[in-house]
């Protein structure tokens, strides 16, 4: 698996990534969706950079120019909820991409310990084409796991970028473990070092579901 943390070098992304961590600028949730939306824009871009290019002609109203556009088909996959506005801003790119969505939710038991349950996945065919799966946190990473096997029972993707914007180093480790394929990479602008003992991302950024869309019962 290859991994790119944009962090690592100085971009706009820096400021979005501060602003859905602050707690005062959390307080807006429109600015929250649009910050993960414009964030998610971002990974959409550099994405975009590592894609199969075709040549086309295309007439303009005085001639024809030869364009290189994106040859690869697109499947865009998002863990509900919290994933909305990350998806939003990737399909904002790839407009013309078929579109999956995985709901997930942990289950817990005793001692904070907890199943992922997965209750709903629709998805196209993924098979040969370019599956991005996006979810807007990498705690554990067991979700994100048990969505991408989900996804493989209905084909097997050219490649796989699995997109999370703020992500911890435990989940880091568990991808690189369990998806070891040289087909998948992952994409974050943040990693942190702490989970709690629920499972929380540490200084992460709170529930990101409940920030973008209000508290749930």
């Amino acid at each position: 698996m290859t991994i790119h943390n944009l962090s690592d070098g100085n971009s706009v992304l820096n400021q979005y990534i501060a602003e859905i961590r602050d707690k005062n600028i959390q307080k807006n949730h429109m600015r929250f969706r649009r910050n993960l939306e414009r964030i998610g824009e971002i990974f959409a871009y550099e994405i975009s950079r590592t894609l199969n290019y075709k040549n086309v002609e295309i007439t303009t109203p005085l001639g024809i120019s030869e364009c290189s556009v994106p040859a690869d088909g697109i499947v865009l996959a998002t863990i509900l909820r919290a994933g909305l506005p990350l998806h939003n801003g990737l399909l904002n790119f790839f407009d013309d991409a078929q579109n999956a969505f995985i709901a997930a939710y942990r289950k817990y038991g005793k001692d904070n310990k907890f199943d992922i349950k997965l209750e709903y996945v629709t998805s196209p065919s993924i098979d040969g084409k370019v599956l991005i799966l996006a979810d807007t946190m990498l705690a554990t990473g067991a979700s994100v796991v048990l969505a991408y096997h989900k996804l493989m029972e209905d084909g097997t993707p050219l490649h796989t970028h699995i997109v999370c914007p703020i992500a911890s180093t435990y989940g880091v480790e568990y991808l690189s473990k369990n998806l070891s394929h040289k087909t998948v990479t992952l994409w974050t602008g943040a990693v942190d070092e702490e989970l709690t003992n629920k499972s929380y991302i540490v200084p992460g950024l709170g529930d990101a579901g409940d920030l973008a869309f209000g508290d749930k019962l």
